[in-house]
């Protein structure tokens, strides 16, 4: 008996869907993320994998893509299939809301308005300290080489932008002479890094600069890859909390049908395991009880918020760092 033309069409429409690209990747999720978050989210997928696959759940695997986070907010944009976005400034995430790719309202779909874990910036110096850098009046002293990210290309790089302007205004100084001040800090950098990383093998590796402003969490990576006793850490004594927002990358999670997979994946993060493993890699976790556990590494200090001294992430973007804004005209007019 031959098999009907309807019969073999409904048979090739299901080896379409079993075998197409997207069903079999349904065992995968593609998390785009900044770059110091390397060692974090190894140590995060292997557990999160582990959990699952004691739930009984199928073969999974966590793919990573790291670059410096505006970087890969615009890959993610214009077209990369990343299942979830986590970055380390809320504005990168919402350049990408702003297209459409996240959904608007993504600060609601998590804890926390979506930051699991929070850090600061902090000063890797050479070990010893020979410049004897204490606080961030320090870095504009002649003869002083820091070394940081642009701005314009990665997240770590605007959180030391903004960091130092709000220790001038945490000081009782003005817009005005923090922007002085920020303009002569500028002066003291040999080179604008492309990311974190690059900025650590700038200093590390290359040998440029007597102190890297970067996020607390790179300071593990530093000891993991160079030793300990290579650096010193000097925490100023006030400096910008700075947050690592999380989201669903909707277009991808609805076409995959990885949403459920991608959610819980995200939720980990929050799990106390999820926040010991942030702990242990120098990013803040929200638990307060984990945060007390280590306190000895994640040392308390003075914070202060972007919407104290500016408004609101977006603002500070549109004021700071879009084309023409204060930073091109700062560095512009460093010399």
């Amino acid at each position: 008996m031959k098999p009907s033309l309807r019969g073999l069409l409904a048979v090739f429409a299901l080896l379409t869907l079993l075998f197409s690209p997207w069903a079999l990747a349904q065992g995968t999720l593609l998390n785009v993320s900044f770059d110091v978050s390397r060692e974090f989210y190894r140590e995060i997928n292997a557990a999160f994998v582990a959990q699952q696959q004691q739930r009984g759940a199928p073969e999974l695997r966590i793919d990573m893509s790291h670059a410096g986070s505006s970087a890969q907010a615009r890959s993610v944009a214009d077209g990369l299939h990343a299942d979830v976005v986590s970055m380390n400034t809320v504005t990168d995430i919402e350049f990408l809301a702003s297209r459409g790719v996240v959904a608007a309202d993504w600060r609601q779909r998590f804890p926390h308005q979506a930051v699991p874990t929070t850090s600061t910036m902090l000063f890797l110096v050479r070990q010893g300290n020979p410049k004897n850098i204490r606080d961030w009046s320090d870095l504009v002293r002649p003869g002083v080489q820091v070394v940081v990210v642009n701005p314009k290309t990665g997240g770590n790089g605007r959180m030391a932008y903004l960091a130092a302007w709000g220790y001038v205004r945490s000081k009782g100084g003005s817009d005005a002479d923090a922007a002085a001040f920020v303009r002569q800090l500028y002066r003291n950098v040999p080179v604008l890094a492309r990311g974190g990383r690059d900025a650590t093998g700038v200093f590390l590796q290359r040998n440029i600069g007597d102190v890297l402003v970067t996020f607390e969490s790179e300071v593990i990576s530093v000891e993991r890859e160079f030793g300990v006793g290579h650096v010193d850490v000097v925490h100023p004594s006030v400096s910008l909390l700075t947050e690592n927002p999380v989201a669903l990358v909707e277009r991808t999670v609805n076409q995959r049908g990885s949403r459920e997979l991608a959610t819980a994946y995200l939720n980990f993060l929050y799990s106390e395991q999820g926040q010991e493993i942030a702990a242990r890699h120098h990013f803040r976790p929200r638990n307060p009880e984990v945060l007390r556990r280590h306190a000895q590494t994640l040392r308390p200090i003075r914070l202060f918020t972007v919407e104290q001294y500016f408004g609101s992430w977006a603002e500070a973007q549109r004021v700071h760092f879009n084309d023409g804004g204060t930073f091109d005209q700062i560095f512009e007019a460093r010399r």
